[in-house]
């Protein structure tokens, strides 16, 4: 055995940067300091250079030192693939965890996969449901240190460059599932009565979404709202973070979601939701009219509903104010990384001790 010999694997095999990719980075950040851990497959922004596969295969021939066998965490299918390949295949001395996020039953496939995983971590009570076996249910977490309320929102507004006098934001790829449009139809209702306030779409448009993007433009344009509701494209961690602590809202209203943590995020920084029912989102804001709740869940695609959600949240400043302290102390209790990230190491203790 050797000490540099890593103890958990943390695998990501998609080149592009999702809400996987998010909350697997969260969460190794957390465990650099506990474990001896790499990164496997594609790299991310704020962790140390990932190894390679192959790199994988090889270091996993030798038990790590004080451990009977290394950890590979995966999350995708192709990622279980390997593992499986690794473990019962090469016979090497690993074992598996999986977590899974996804709202619907699996396929045949993605089943069997998941029926060779060692251990099965749900991120909702929905996800279990549909994953079917599993060891523990462990939401999604955000940092909250990072994401945090400003001591001035007016001030962190005026460094995003935009107009008005703060943000009503939605975060995600530009594409129907995500309700891009439904936000949008929902902003030229509700900003006329809210005329401090300025829309923005944060996310990228791949470019088979741009004459979704154009119809959404020509709507814009047509109910003269071309200065309230901007598209920012695809930004900078640090921009983000901006926009959501000048911001007031966030408003998540996709058609399917698996989870969603961006909600998560602006509630850490303060900010009330207004999130269409699916994803994790109802378990992010509360139940209605509860001393915790910090925001509304409304039908998929009712527009109406969107927009009377956020005038209900924005239009009187003291019912702002407590639904924006609500919203923080929520997640601080129930969805900080840290509890994220406690959560997964007890399953991975608790394998380690089986030996």
């Amino acid at each position: 055995m050797a000490d540099g010999v890593p103890e958990l694997y943390v695998t990501n095999f998609n080149k592009r940067f999702t809400g996987v990719s998010s909350t697997l980075r969260a969460v190794l950040q957390q465990h650099l300091g506990r474990y001896r851990s790499v990164l496997v497959g594609v790299g991310l922004p704020g962790l140390p250079d990932p190894i390679t596969k192959r790199e994988a295969l090889r270091l996993s021939r030798e038990r790590p030192a004080g451990r009977p066998f290394a950890i590979w965490h995966v999350r995708r299918n192709t990622e279980m693939q390997l593992a499986i390949l690794a473990r019962d295949v090469l016979r090497l001395p690993i074992r598996t965890v999986f977590t899974s996020a996804a709202k619907h039953r699996h396929s045949a496939w993605p089943r069997f996969l998941i029926s060779r995983m060692d251990r099965i971590i749900a991120t909702s009570d929905e996800a279990a449901r549909c994953v079917g076996r599993h060891d523990t249910v462990i939401p999604h977490g955000v940092d909250t240190v990072r994401f945090c309320p400003p001591p001035e929102r007016a001030a962190e507004w005026a460094k995003t460059g935009y107009p008005g006098e703060y943000g009503i934001v939605t975060v995600g790829r530009i594409r129907p599932s995500k309700g891009s449009d439904i936000f949008v139809k929902a902003m030229i209702r509700a900003l006329p009565d809210l005329p401090g306030a300025t829309a923005v779409l944060v996310g990228l448009a791949k470019p088979e979404d741009q004459g979704f993007v154009a119809k959404m433009k020509a709507e814009i344009a047509a109910a003269g709202m071309e200065g309230r509701i901007f598209f920012s494209g695809s930004i900078s961690d640090e921009a983000l973070l901006t926009i959501l602590k000048g911001s007031r809202l966030l408003c998540a209203t996709p058609r399917y979601e698996p989870f969603g943590v961006t909600p998560l995020e602006g509630m850490a920084c303060g900010l009330p939701i207004v999130a269409t029912a699916t994803g994790h989102f109802a378990e992010c804001v509360g139940d209605p009219d509860n001393p915790e709740e910090a925001g509304r869940i409304v039908p998929i695609e009712d527009v109406a509903a969107v927009a009377d959600a956020v005038r209900w949240a924005l239009e009187d400043a003291a019912h702002w104010a407590g639904l924006s302290a609500r919203a923080r102390a929520r997640v601080e209790r129930v969805f900080s990384i840290e509890g994220e990230a406690a959560g997964i190491a007890a399953i991975y203790e608790a394998l380690w001790a089986e030996g």
